[in-house]
């Protein structure tokens, strides 16, 4: 099983995708922390987000997308825009046939360390004790599309055997 992992934004997304073999641990095949220029405008920017999975999608062929959830904030304009990238980005997952799969933040530090309240920090260090992350990953983007992705390996598998 493949997973594309995804920590939605428009300025960056964080992508990986990994690997869930039938025995032992997830491998980390990519990630990336994909950005968009700020001078481009927001539709141009949306585009490129699109592309961008699209391009990720056919060189991987993932079968599932992990995405995270939309916290939302005090920043009500920032929110809408992060949506809309979401929606580009399971519209890209849709076309490619695969199955979406969304997560809190919340539930992802909690799959990731134990805790649901665990800091940046703890997540960055239990998401590389689980797979095996190159040092030059520095991104928080990078690392939170990789735990998101690596939840869902772990969910799916349990809601396969449940």
């Amino acid at each position: 099983m493949i997973i594309l992992g995804i920590d939605p934004g428009y300025e960056r997304v964080g992508i990986a995708i990994i690997e869930k073999p039938n025995t032992g641990k997830e491998n980390l095949l990519y990630s990336n922390c994909f950005k968009t220029e700020a001078k481009l405008n927001f539709t141009e920017r949306l585009f490129l987000i699109g592309q961008e999975i699209d391009r990720v999608c056919i060189k991987y062929t993932p079968t599932l997308l992990s995405i995270e959830t939309l916290l939302f904030n005090s920043n009500q304009k920032t929110a809408l825009k992060v949506s809309e990238a979401r929606g580009v980005i399971i519209y890209e997952a849709k076309r490619h046939a695969l199955d979406v799969y969304e997560y809190t933040p919340l539930q992802i530090k909690n799959a990731i360390t134990g805790y649901g309240r665990a800091t940046k920090n703890q997540v960055d260090m239990m998401t590389r004790q689980l797979v095996n992350i190159p040092e030059t990953v520095k991104q928080d983007d990078e690392i939170d599309a990789i735990a998101t992705a690596l939840t869902c390996a772990a969910s799916y598998k349990n809601e396969k055997f449940n």
